[in-house]
This record gives structure tokens, C-alpha cells and sequence, in this order.
């Protein structure tokens, strides 16, 4: 692996002097002209194919600032979980927004090649696709349940056979609270079958709000902080249902202590 400018020990919190009194006014104002430069930047490099891992890792951390100047504040933990494996890994987590998209890079980048199973519109995102091509991703159109399991497992090998881990949303949509219904076992599945370890992640990223006219896109709110919490890898015994259900407790168990 490259050498990075990691900005992180096992936990990160932001500093309380990271924000801007008057950005924290106009957190919207301020977050996405600052949001859309470092996206555009990554995108003519993509699109040139010049975006390295260390130009992934940056760009990922400078949405981070621009979050931190605009009030909001970021608390990681566990960050050194997955630092030491010897092979590549599946992190299973939650999906709340766009955010954990742009600032999962800079957590997992600097320790191991990495990239996600994403649905297929954000393939098309004007500047975004450009990078989301770069960094080879598994794209499935969440509509078809059997062909999205077959695009994960068949696209997850290769990825992981190239020493590149996967990020997988099991959730068919976002939500603010984790419904182990819908939240299914295509990661350990996926684990299962590469004989790679899993990463339990728990994510809570609803500061980014859902837009009225791009989803993806919708207002910040600085007073709701994010959180990102890692669990220690386990391996895949038998069919893989405890290791479900050990992802699923240990995102519940964090989201009812973050609330």
C-alpha cells in the first residue's frame, strides 16, 4: 500500500475550533460550493484517469473539513479494527445517506484498497460517475433481488480475489433506524463465499438530510453529529446466521446508544 497523510489513531473526534461561526449559520450556503469543488477536482482527475488512491483518500477528507467548517462534527471509532488483516474483508453496515459514500475512503483507504456495491444511479450522477468508475465498484439496480445477489456475489469475488474489499448497504433503501428485516445477509454471504473475514460498521450520517428534488442531496444539519463505529472482524462458520445476526446486534446496539 501507498503512504497517506492518515489523520486518524484508533478513534477521531472533531476539534472544537474545526467550524466556521458564520458557515454554521448558513451550513448549506457554505457546505455544498466547498462539497461541489472537491468533487469537481476529483472528477477531472477520474476522468483523466489520474485519480489515485492517495487523490481518493484526499478529496474524501476534504469533504470531511467541509462538513467540520459548516458545524458539524465526526466521532469514529475503532478505526485500527480491520489495520492488521491479512486479507481483504467485506464491511457490512447500515445506510443512512450519501455521506458514508464520501467519507468511508478516507477511513478505509489508507489500510487497504477498497470500493462499494452502490446502486446504479449513482454510476450516472453528472462529475460523480466519473469517480465512482475509477474506483471499480459493484453497481446493482435494486429491483431485482435476484439478479443484485448474483451482481455481488460474482463482481464481490473478483474484487476480493484482486485484494480490493467490498462496502456493502445492506439495506434496500435508507433509514434512520435498522430493521433486521430488511436488512439482509448479501455481505455475509458474499464473505461466506471468498473466505474473507467480515467488518461490522455502524454508521449514523442523518446530519445530510434527503432532498426534495435530489434525493441524494438534501440540507445539513450541524447539530446532528456523525458517528461511525467499526467491529472487530469474524470469520464465517457454518450457513453465516450468527454472524448475521452479530452485524445486526452490533449496529442496534450503537444507533440506540448514539439516540
Amino acid at each position: 500500500m501507498a503512504a497517506y497523510p492518515v489523520m486518524y489513531g484508533n478513534t477521531y473526534h472533531t476539534p472544537e475550533n474545526a467550524s466556521n461561526p458564520i458557515a454554521r449559520i448558513l451550513p448549506n450556503l457554505f457546505f455544498y460550493p466547498s462539497m461541489l469543488a472537491t468533487v469537481g477536482w476529483a472528477s477531472r482527475l477520474a476522468k483523466l484517469d489520474k485519480l489515485t488512491p492517495e487523490a481518493w483518500v484526499n478529496s474524501s477528507l476534504g469533504i470531511i473539513r467541509a462538513f467540520e467548517r459548516v458545524g458539524v462534527t465526526f466521532h469514529f471509532e475503532n478505526l485500527q479494527a480491520f489495520a492488521q488483516l491479512n486479507t481483504p474483508c467485506v464491511f457490512v453496515g447500515n445506510h443512512m445517506s450519501t455521506l458514508e459514500t464520501f467519507v468511508l475512503p478516507a477511513l478505509i483507504q489508507p489500510y487497504r484498497n477498497v470500493t462499494f456495491v452502490v446502486k446504479q444511479s449513482l454510476m450516472e450522477y453528472p462529475f460523480f460517475r466519473w469517480i465512482m468508475h475509477s474506483r471499480d465498484p459493484i453497481a446493482v439496480g435494486r429491483t431485482n433481488p435476484r439478479e443484485d445477489l448474483r451482481a455481488v456475489l460474482d463482481g464481490g469475488i473478483q474484487r476480493l480475489e484482486k485484494g480490493i474489499s467490498v462496502v456493502v448497504f445492506p439495506q434496500a433503501t435508507r433509514s434512520v433506524e435498522l430493521d433486521p428485516a430488511h436488512f439482509n445477509s448479501i455481505g455475509i454471504k458474499l464473505a461466506k463465499k471468498a473466505g474473507v473475514p467480515v467488518v461490522p460498521l455502524a454508521l449514523k450520517t442523518d446530519t445530510w438530510g434527503v432532498g426534495a428534488l435530489i434525493k441524494d442531496f438534501g440540507p445539513v444539519n450541524p447539530a446532528i453529529p456523525v458517528r461511525m463505529r467499526f467491529g472487530n472482524p469474524i470469520s464465517i462458520e457454518g450457513n453465516g446466521k450468527a454472524e448475521h445476526q452479530h452485524v445486526c446486534d452490533f449496529i442496534a446496539n450503537a444507533l440506540k446508544e448514539w439516540a
